[in-house]
């Protein structure tokens, strides 16, 4: 039986061969490992550049560069504020100001429970309930700072019970 070390390694090198061929590879790759794994691990830089043969600072380079990728596994939660101008224009500055003192945490970051990573987001196409989140997968309009409390409360209780 494989260590979860190698089903890792094994999982990684075969997202890697399905996408190599693909036009733009590289983009679509990162999408599927981070799909995966929940972010892309400094180990899968060295097998992406080798699979595309590009160096591993072009590939560290785009992962950087784009912020919908991580480099570090995520929290339990991931919460992402809509940062685009039709939030910002009914609130989204002050949620966001809000949410970082709340949470103790900027974006790109994690709780130290390990319970809520912050991200922005630059349109969750929901302009017309802004101010918006993204939590997890579902869309939360309207949102205040109150009503954030509310989320995080929420999110924090399920891990409790």
């Amino acid at each position: 039986m494989p260590s979860p070390t190698q089903a890792a390694d094994t999982r990684l090198e075969s997202l890697v061969e399905q996408h190599r061929d693909l036009p733009g590879a590289l983009l679509p790759m990162l999408h599927a490992i981070q799909d995966e794994f929940g972010h892309v691990p400094d180990s899968a830089v060295p097998v992406i550049a080798q699979g595309l043969n590009l160096s591993r600072a072009e590939v560290h380079g785009v992962i950087t560069f784009y912020h919908h990728f991580r480099q570090h596994p995520p929290g339990r939660h991931v919460v992402q504020i809509c940062r685009a101008e039709a939030c910002q224009a009914v609130g989204a500055v002050a949620l966001e100001a809000h949410a970082k003192k709340c949470l103790g945490i900027d974006f790109h970051d994690t709780t130290a429970d390990g319970a809520v990573t912050l991200e922005a987001v630059y349109c969750l196409g929901n302009c017309a309930v802004g101010p918006s989140l993204r939590v997890d997968d579902d869309i939360v309009g309207r949102v205040t700072p109150a009503r954030f409390d509310e989320v995080i409360a929420e999110l924090r209780s399920e891990a409790t019970a």
